[in-house]
């Protein structure tokens, strides 16, 4: 059974940092790339960053860009996800997903519909 575990959320004023873990089991976590996405009520899952198997490609959403940063520890079977400079906008439920290495990410790794397992999520709260 695949399980995807995130920590790392909470409650932080404009201007934190928060680091987010997404652990990972019951599946050979190097095959596959790893993502994160974001979810506010009432709202689509929006693509916050993505990184490949082997960690030397990343893209990012552009509500990340310059002040997120994804990581992963192949190792560890873990992915990260270290988040500056945080808004009130920022304030969402954040789930991280694995999509397996055999498709192409290159011009769709921003669509949720690429990633084959997905966590529960943690909840983010930036006040002002």
């Amino acid at each position: 059974q695949v399980l995807l575990t995130e920590s790392g959320g909470g409650l932080v004023q404009a201007g934190d940092s928060l680091r987010l873990s997404c652990a990972a089991s019951g599946l050979i976590f190097g095959n596959y790339a790893m993502a994160w996405f974001r979810q506010t009520p009432g709202k689509a899952r929006e693509f916050v960053a993505f990184i490949s198997w082997s960690p030397s490609i990343t893209y990012y959403g552009d509500s990340a860009k310059e002040r997120f940063t994804v990581s992963r520890d192949n190792t560890k079977a873990t992915a990260y996800l270290e988040m500056n400079d945080l808004k009130p906008e920022d304030t969402a439920v954040y789930y991280c997903a694995a999509g397996s290495m055999l498709r192409s990410y290159t011009t769709n790794y921003f669509s949720d519909r690429q990633y084959d397992f997905w966590g529960r999520g943690t909840q983010v709260s930036v006040s002002s």
